[in-house]
C-alpha cells in the first residue's frame, strides 16, 4: 500500500517505522531539513523536504496515486488543509491527527465536511488508556474489545504468589472465575501458553474475561486493589484535561499539578471542578503539601520523560498504591519497569496501533472486518478483534477440529454483547467478534488464522 506520511515527529516517524515493517511503501514529508535527513538514515522510507500544505510537495511525494495519508504535523489547521489538499489531489484516504480539545465534540462534522476518513486525538487517546487502568489498579495495562465486552489485563506473577508454579489448565478449577491467559511474556520473549505452561514468579501475562470475571480471579488471587478515589495527577497538558474530565465523571477526586502560572489559570476555566495547585512537582515538599500520601492513584504525564520518572518513583517512595507514567522513549520505559513500574503508556505507540488496525482493514476484509488491534508483549504479539463473517471458514466448526496455524489463539467470543471464554466445543456463528492472540506474524483477516489461509 502506498502511504504518505505528513510530519516526522514522534507519532510520525512511529507510524512510519511501524507501517514500513509491514511491507508498505511509506513517504515521509516535513518542511525540516535535518529531521528529514534524520529519517532517511533510520528508515527504509522516501523523504520529501517542504510544506505539508503545498500541493506541489504533496504531487511529488505521490499524492495523485497514494492509498493513504496520516497528516501528523504539530498544528491541527495544517493537517486538515493538508487532508484536503490530498483528496483533492486524488488520494484515496486521509487520516488527520486533531488534538485541540475544543475540536473534540467536533469531530463527526469535520470528517464529513473535511472529506477525512479517520481523526485520530493522541492525547484523547493516551487518557482513555490511563483511564482503563485506574479502573482496573491491579492491572499493569487494560486493552478493551468490543466496547468493553470483553477485556485483556496485564499482570505480573510476583514472587510468594497464588499464582507461582500453577499450571494454566488448573486456573479456571483453582479460582473460579473464567478468563483465559492469551500470552505469556517470560525472559524477553512473547509466548502463546497451552493448558499445561507452568508460571513462574516474573511471568508477564495478558489474561482475557470479561469485567466481572477479571475482577472475581483477581479477588482469588489476592491481587484485586481497592477502586480509586484519589487521583494525583502531574502535568497539566491535553492530556491531563482530557483524563480529569473522564475521572470526574466516574465521581473520582483529582489534583492537578503544574508548574507553569499561566496554564494553571487556563486550566482553572477547562477543568474548574479539579484542585489545580500551581508548583514544580519534582519537589517533594510540593508533592507532600497537596496530598500525595492520602492519593490512591498518581499519575505522571509532563511533556517530559525525566521529570515523569523523577515523580513516579517519588510516588512509588511514598506506596502510593497505582502509579501511572506517560513516556515517549522506550529507554524510559525500560528504566521504569526496571525500578518496578509497570503501568506505561505512550502516546505515538497507541496511535501507531490504530492506524496499523486501519491500514489492515483497508487492504483485506475477507472472512471478517478488523475491529480492534492491540500489540502486546512490548510488540512481539497482537491481539485482534474480527467480526465474523458468514462466508468465514471458521464458522460452525468447532474450535478443536479447526486447523490454526501455529503460535495463534482464539482467546474470547463476543456474542450479543456477552463475552464466552472458548473451549474445544465453542463454535465461531456469523456476526460474532471473536479476539485472536498471534505470535505468527501478520494476520489481516479472520480466515488467516487458519493452515493454508493467506
Amino acid at each position: 500500500m502506498r502511504i504518505i506520511i505528513a510530519g516526522a515527529g514522534k507519532v510520525g516517524r512511529s507510524v512510519a517505522e511501524l507501517l514500513a515493517q509491514e511491507g508498505h511503501d511509506i513517504t515521509i514529508i516535513d518542511h525540516d531539513p535535518d529531521t528529514i535527513q534524520n529519517v532517511s538514515n533510520a528508515l527504509d522510507v522516501i523523504c520529501v523536504e517542504g510544506s505539508a500544505t503545498n500541493p506541489e510537495t504533496l504531487r511529488e511525494a505521490g499524492a495523485a496515486h497514494a492509498d493513504l495519508l496520516l497528516a501528523a504535523t504539530e498544528q491541527d489547521e495544517t493537517n486538515m488543509v493538508c487532508g484536503i489538499t490530498a483528496r483533492k489531489l486524488g488520494t484515496s484516504h486521509v487520516i488527520a491527527r486533531v488534538r485541540d480539545p475544543q475540536y473534540l465534540h467536533q469531530v463527526d462534522f469535520l470528517r464529513e465536511a473535511l472529506g477525512l476518513s479517520v481523526i485520530v486525538n493522541p492525547e484523547y487517546e493516551c487518557a482513555k488508556e490511563i483511564s482503563r487502568t485506574l479502573r482496573f489498579p491491579g492491572a499493569a495495562r487494560v486493552d478493551a474489545f468490543s466496547k468493553g465486552s470483553v477485556e485483556i489485563v496485564e499482570h505480573k506473577v510476583p514472587a510468594g504468589g497464588k499464582l507461582e508454579g500453577v499450571a494454566l489448565k488448573e486456573l479456571v478449577q483453582r479460582f473460579g472465575a473464567k478468563v483465559l491467559v492469551g500470552v505469556v511474556e517470560r525472559s524477553g520473549e512473547g509466548l502463546i501458553p497451552n493448558g499445561n505452561f507452568v508460571l513462574k514468579a516474573g511471568d508477564r501475562l495478558s489474561i482475557t474475561g470479561s469485567t466481572t470475571e477479571l475482577r472475581r480471579f483477581f479477588i482469588a488471587i489476592g491481587q484485586y486493589k481497592r477502586p480509586v478515589r484519589r487521583v494525583m495527577v502531574v502535568g497539566g497538558g491535553r492530556v491531563a484535561v482530557y483524563l480529569t474530565r473522564m475521572l470526574q465523571e466516574s465521581g473520582i477526586h483529582v489534583t492537578v499539578v503544574e508548574r507553569d502560572r499561566e496554564r494553571c489559570d487556563t486550566l482553572c476555566d477547562l477543568i474548574p471542578e479539579a484542585h489545580i495547585v500551581c508548583g514544580d512537582a519534582t519537589r517533594s515538599d510540593v508533592l507532600q503539601e497537596d496530598g500525595i500520601a492520602t492519593a490512591d492513584a498518581f499519575v505522571a504525564v509532563t511533556g517530559d520523560d525525566e521529570d515523569n520518572i523523577i515523580t513516579a518513583l517519588y510516588a512509588k517512595s511514598c506506596s502510593v498504591d497505582k502509579i501511572v507514567v506517560k513516556v515517549n522513549r522506550e529507554y524510559c520505559a525500560a528504566i521504569l519497569e526496571n525500578a518496578g513500574l509497570d503501568s506505561i503508556v505512550s502516546p505515538k505507540e497507541i496511535v501507531a496501533q490504530q492506524l496499523a488496525r486501519y491500514v489492515r482493514a483497508m487492504g483485506n476484509s475477507m472472512g471478517g472486518s478488523m475491529e480492534t488491534l492491540y500489540r502486546l508483549a512490548d510488540g512481539k504479539v497482537e491481539a485482534l478483534e474480527f467480526k465474523v463473517s458468514e462466508d468465514s471458514a471458521c464458522v460452525n466448526i468447532p474450535l478443536k477440529d479447526l486447523k490454526l496455524k501455529p503460535n495463534i489463539l482464539i482467546s474470547a467470543i463476543i456474542r450479543g454483547g456477552k463475552s464466552i471464554v472458548p473451549d474445544g466445543n465453542t463454535r465461531i456463528l456469523p456476526g460474532d467478534h471473536a479476539v485472536i492472540v498471534t505470535a505468527a506474524g501478520r494476520i489481516e483477516n479472520m480466515d488467516a488464522i487458519l493452515e493454508g489461509k493467506a
